[in-house]
């Protein structure tokens, strides 16, 4: 069997291959409560064969959201909204479900992409003030974040381990901790970002630190028999900023705290970043981390190719594979795969007369 479709085991949760749909914002959300696009969105996704699918960024308060149409989970009624698109799914398809617990720190504040995507200044419509480490705007001219306090620190530390909770109320099968793409958790772990003269700046011991805490929070918070896992960006691709060694020595720390996998991504966190962006182009980071940890390692990026895929794990650079942008141009990608690669997937028994003749048995039933 091609390793793609081998399944995995991830912090005492069984995978049936080693696919996996990356969290993607809709920007779709009202006042941060998930509706019918994302019970569509979701359910479509859900029906893909993929290995598990992972729901969108989720704000754990609402300054953390990248735009006000982010989704949320920090009180009642985001809870419920997403109990109900959750219940929704689920009705139809077992594919395991993990959710992106996120606070988007200075880069936060902002129009949705289709509108052009630039901060909002506090005051204005749909704008509020910005957190981070240290009161340094992401690009000139925009509004700076306050640099958090302790009490902040604190704040923000409770709302993730919150969110775990209430993602465990939910019966959520893991839960992904954002510390990538320069938001709030990797302001804290690049040099660029964070400034700080206390115990949560300066050395690599103290940028880690607060993004360490938030792990304990969370791990403590959600149930002890389903993974917590850490997506991480492996580079800043800016001369001084946040590294692929140091993304290791991250990673080592997160396992030892019972981390139970790693996605590995990279940039978003200044400007100035020059990113070689090309097929698998970030492969090689998440081979690095590979070799510095022995909890499942995810790659991402531009993997667009069954083959392609297939080659990244046979080659051992890594034990899992993220499509994101993949999968919304071809909702049925892992379908397309097992094709390709002589494998099977679980489909739905309403979808399993589509299937070609030429394919052969790549469709095997799914049991909702």
């Amino acid at each position: 069997m091609a390793q793609l479709f081998e399944p995995i085991e991830v912090g005492g949760l069984r995978l049936a291959n080693r696919i996996v749909i990356a969290p993607m914002c809709q920007y779709s959300a009202e006042d941060g409560a998930m509706n019918d696009w994302h019970q569509m969105h979701l359910g479509q996704l859900a029906m893909s064969g993929a290995g598990a699918l992972t729901i969108e960024a989720t704000s754990v308060t609402p300054d953390g959201r990248i735009t006000y149409g982010d989704v949320g989970l920090y009180d009642d009624r985001t809870e419920e909204a997403m109990r109900e698109v959750i219940a929704s799914v689920r009705r139809w398809s077992d594919m395991p479900l993990v959710i992106q617990l996120a606070h988007a720190g200075r880069k936060a504040s902002c129009a949705k992409p289709w509108d052009g995507g630039a901060q909002i200044a506090p005051g204005d419509t749909n704008g509020w003030q910005t957190v981070a480490p240290s009161a340094l705007a992401f690009e000139e001219g925009e509004n700076p974040p306050t640099a958090l306090d302790r009490a902040g620190l604190d704040r923000i530390i409770a709302a993730f381990a919150d969110a775990a909770q209430r993602s465990g109320r939910l019966g959520l099968d893991a839960i992904q901790i954002h510390a990538a793409h320069g938001y709030l958790l990797h302001e804290f772990l690049s040099p660029l970002s964070n400034t700080r003269s206390d115990e949560y700046g300066g050395s690599l011991e103290n940028r880690m630190r607060f993004p360490l805490e938030v792990f304990d929070a969370v791990r403590a918070a959600f149930p002890a028999d389903k993974p917590v896992t850490v997506r991480v960006s492996g580079t800043d691709w800016v001369e001084g900023g946040w590294t692929a060694q140091e993304t290791a020595a991250f990673a080592r720390e997160l396992e030892a705290r019972g981390c139970a996998a790693i996605h590995v991504s990279s940039g978003g966190l200044d400007p100035r970043q020059d990113i070689p962006v090309g097929p698998g182009y970030q492969v090689p980071l998440a081979r690095t981390v590979k070799d510095a940890v022995t909890m499942p390692v995810i790659a991402v990026g531009l993997i667009t190719e069954p083959q392609q895929a297939e080659d990244i794990l046979a080659a051992g650079d890594a034990d899992m594979i993220a499509i994101a942008r993949t999968v919304l141009w071809d909702p049925r990608w892992p379908w397309h795969a097992a094709a390709a690669l002589g494998a099977s997937v679980k489909a739905p028994p309403q979808y399993l007369r589509s299937e070609p003749r030429e394919a052969g048995r790549i469709l095997k039933e799914m049991k909702p």
